[in-house]
């Protein structure tokens, strides 16, 4: 059923007309729709229907009226709450409710279509009648007008000012105050070619304004006089409010994350060079579109970098005549922060260098920036960082802008551009000009990476581009580091090798030509820079880089190695100067590991051995075994390309280690005797010690027990120094102990932890610890053996070195399962497997399980 009061009382039920005829059921069903939903009482309803009377009337009379308009109406339509009378209808039953949802919506011309004249028009002709009469008029009347006022101002924009000159000059004859209408009906005179009469127009209100009131008519009508009055050419063009953003990508994708965030407050999207900041924002600002009825203002502050023409061509879009421009910026910036204020407006600065381009430009207005830097002093803006896309999400933009299907040919196609998402469209785009290529065919012109840079150009467009304006700005000791990192294929670096090859790094980021990669273990600032980045960088070569770095880098490693085996005999080194050792190896462990294969490749014999030796130590004890075999079998080229004899021993060492921590005892067996015959050819006696002493453990772990002593007993009877002493003792007692002369063994191991004891070699000291105390644990000694573990992970624990900490607590496992801690021991034993599983040992994971297995 539909109820319309706007203009005379009118009743629909479908197609049926229920409005009532009898003057009183009139005058009641009046009442109950200006108070729809409200109770009534029959007190209230007689006062309301004989106002003039002082409701002398009987309730029978009322309830009788009410009764026969419920037949009229329907029973559910009035009901009966408390004693009193409510009319019960939904929001679209009553033409006043869905004239203010359709003008709150926008749809003016809707909204006009219900609009038959003041409401009850033939109820309460003079609204006197009751007082919700004329309160509701007028309440009416102002949404009408607002409606009919966006109405207009539609058309205008759309074109139609000729078809309006007759209503809007009615218009202002009935509302001669409404200055609305006046101006509109200027701006309809102008365009229509009667910029004469339009200037009187706004002369009649001035003087009716003058006249009768001594006022001014309002600023935004005195400004459309003084731009009509100068013939501001913008007026003539009916473009509706500015949007100026560039076209939106159809084929965007991904970042499905970031979307939501873009649009809100002051915004800074910042990243890399490439990464579709642009994009991004572009995209996020169009899908925003409808939120921002006032336009949308974009300026490239690349193309346009000082703010002052930005302001400039802001205002003029906003309607400021060019006369009425100021001169200055900061009266410009007043101007424009004036001209803002009460709009719903979104404004887009893209490509902005620094904070200083940006100031002037920020309104109360919705903001974002591009920038490749984070535009760190703009303290009240939100930051969103925008890197490269994964791989699954550079798919979905090559599938799209290519028309191509997701296959390996297209996923070898996005790895080549490394997610990058400016070379991923310029490669789909590629694709897309040439449907006779393949996926595989643009490919293969991608693998050589001396050409890469050019093959990745689509028009105009190019991956090289995007770079060079980012190089061209930077100062010159950033222009040299940038040249420098061309040279090294890490993955990541930290600050002190920016430091070494020029500094500026910071501006480099700013730059968009690095990515800060955030704090490493050492607490340094770490780096990193894009592959095609990198590309770039060696297009600009600086010589002697890498002789450079690996100086730098070989003495770096030579004294944190020094603090890991604790140095030369004799020399004692602080736990705190063997934790900080490892956590920069730590660190630095993906850079040390590629900057071997760089010197390799660059021919840089010598220092790409030495490096791959030195690291070895450290690689052992933390059983990075991958990086080890390849640092050692580049190491190995290197020392035989060079012919150094000398080199390719101590690297043939190396890797007869790597096998012993592998347990390819066949392996470690061969690249010793390698070794072992280079050192006696060479008369190097200490080193022909140290290979003895490892094919010692060789023979152990074969059970060639009576070779492994003499070996050892060799070595123990050639040792010039303690270190070497305490090596033989070492290994010595762990072959007495698996023939079962555990008290020979002990004597031995003790020994050894004396000797590593005064040498301070932590590490060596709790690894001898944990021996000992397996032996006394086999001797039925189970305090000493408590005492050793322990002793050995307060070691480990001070050192920070977790794989060391979780074999200790393997053994104080074995120690209470032996003193019949059964549960302790357990648990013991779950901690280390967990980091034995983590860390990729998997003897002692095994041995872990085995004792957790044990009932």
């Amino acid at each position: 059923m539909e109820f319309r009061i706007m203009g005379p009382l009118h009743v629909r039920d479908g197609g049926r007309d229920r409005t009532p005829t009898t003057p009183k059921h009139r005058d009641l069903l009046a009442m109950f729709l200006l108070n729809a939903g409200r109770p009534l009482t029959v007190e209230r309803l007689r006062r309301l229907l004989w106002p003039r009377e002082g409701g002398d009337r009987s309730d029978s009379l009322v309830r009788g009226y009410v009764g026969q308009l419920r037949q009229l109406l329907g029973k559910d339509v009035i009901t009966t709450v408390s004693g009193s009378y409510v009319l019960t209808i939904g929001d679209d039953q009553l033409d006043v409710d869905r004239f203010r949802l359709l003008v709150d919506r926008g749809s003016y011309e809707e909204a006009l279509t219900l609009w038959r004249g003041p409401a009850l028009e033939d109820v309460d002709p003079d609204g006197e009648r009751w007082q919700e009469t004329r309160r509701l008029r007028e309440e009416l009347e102002e949404l009408r007008l607002l409606a009919l006022e966006r109405r207009l101002q539609a058309d205008l924009d759309a074109g139609r000012h000729r078809e309006l000159l007759a209503e809007l000059k009615h218009l202002t004859r009935q509302h001669p105050m409404w200055q609305r209408f006046r101006g509109q009906y200027m701006l309809a005179l102008y365009r229509s070619g009667r910029r004469v009469d339009a200037l009187a127009a706004y002369a009649v209100l001035r003087d009716q304004l003058d006249g009768g009131h001594a006022i001014e008519p309002d600023p935004e009508l005195q400004l459309l006089y003084h731009r009509m009055l100068h013939d501001d050419v913008s007026l003539h063009v009916s473009a509706g409010p500015p949007v100026l953003l560039p076209p939106d990508i159809p084929s965007f994708t991904g970042r499905a994350d970031l979307l939501g965030r873009v649009v809100g407050g002051q915004v800074v999207v910042h990243g890399q060079a490439g990464a579709g900041k642009s994009a991004l924002a572009v995209h996020a600002a169009w899908l925003a579109r409808e939120s921002f009825p006032d336009g949308i203002l974009y300026a490239d502050l690349r193309e346009t970098t000082t703010p002052s023409a930005v302001l400039e061509d802001f205002l003029r879009w906003l309607g400021c005549p060019a006369q009425a421009v100021p001169a200055g910026l900061e009266q410009r910036e007043r101007l424009f922060r004036a001209y803002t204020a009460n709009r719903r407006l979104l404004v887009l600065l893209d490509n902005a260098a620094g904070e200083a381009q940006v100031r002037p430009l920020l309104t109360s207005c919705p903001t974002v920036v591009t920038s490749r830097s984070s535009l760190g002093g703009l303290t009240g803006a939100t930051r969103l960082s925008v890197g490269v896309l994964g791989q699954e999400e550079a798919l979905d933009l090559l599938v799209a802008g290519s028309g191509r299907p997701a296959d390996e040919s297209l996923r070898r196609l996005a790895r080549f551009c490394g997610g990058l998402p400016i070379a991923l469209r310029i490669a789909a785009s590629r694709l897309a000009a040439r449907p006779n290529w393949t996926v595989d065919y643009l490919v293969s012109l991608l693998e050589d990476e001396h050409k890469r840079l050019d093959r990745l150009h689509a028009g105009d467009q190019t991956v090289r581009s995007v770079f060079t304006v980012g190089y061209e700005g930077l100062p010159e000791p950033a222009r040299l580091t940038l040249r420098g990192l061309g040279a090294l294929s890490a993955p990541d670096f930290a600050d002190w090798l920016t430091d070494q090859l020029g500094g500026g790094a910071e501006a480099l980021v700013d730059a968009g030509l690095l990515e800060t990669h955030g704090v490493d273990a050492a607490g340094q600032i770490r780096y990193r820079m894009h592959d095609l980045t990198r590309l770039f960088a060696r297009e600009q070569p600086l010589p002697g880089v890498l002789a450079k770095v690996s100086a730098i880098v070989l003495a770096r490693v030579q004294a944190s190695r020094f603090s890991l085996v604790s140095g030369d005999p004799g020399t004692a080194v602080a736990t705190r100067d063997i934790r900080e050792s490892v956590e920069w190896l730590d660190a630095e462990r993906p850079f040390l590991v590629s900057l071997v294969a760089d010197l390799h490749a660059a021919g840089l014999d010598e220092p790409c051995w030495r490096l791959a030796h030195l690291l070895g130590p450290y690689l052992e004890r933390h059983r990075f075994l991958d990086d080890w075999r390849a640092v050692s079998e580049r190491a190995l080229e290197s020392a035989q390309r060079a012919a150094d004899d000398r080199g390719e021993a101590l690297v043939l060492l190396d890797q007869g280690d790597l096998h012993l921590a592998e347990r390819d005892w066949d392996l470690a067996h061969e690249k010793l005797r390698l070794a072992l015959g280079m050192f006696l050819r060479q008369g190097r006696d200490r080193d022909v010690n140290h290979t003895r002493r490892r094919l010692g453990r060789v023979h152990l772990e074969r059970d060639r027990l009576e070779e492994a002593e003499r070996a050892l007993l060799t070595c123990l009877d050639a040792a010039g120094n303690q270190r070497d002493a305490a090596d033989a003792e070492r290994v010595l007692g762990a072959v007495l102990r698996r023939a079962g002369r555990l008290e020979e063994a002990a004597v031995h191991l003790l020994a050894a932890v004396g000797h590593l004891t005064e040498l301070g070699d932590r590490h060596r000291q709790a690894d001898t610890l944990l021996d000992l105390a397996a032996v006394r644990l086999a001797q039925g000694a189970k305090p000493d053996a408590r005492s050793a573990a322990e002793r050995a992970r307060s070691i480990a624990v001070r050192l920070g070195d977790r794989l060391l900490d979780a074999h200790a607590l393997l053994t104080l496992a074995r120690v209470n399962r032996a003193e019949g801690a059964a549960e302790r021991a357990r648990e013991l034993a779950r901690t280390a497997l967990d980091v034995f599983d983590e860390t990729g040992d998997r003897q002692a994971a095994a041995n872990a399980r085995a004792l957790l297995a044990t009932p």
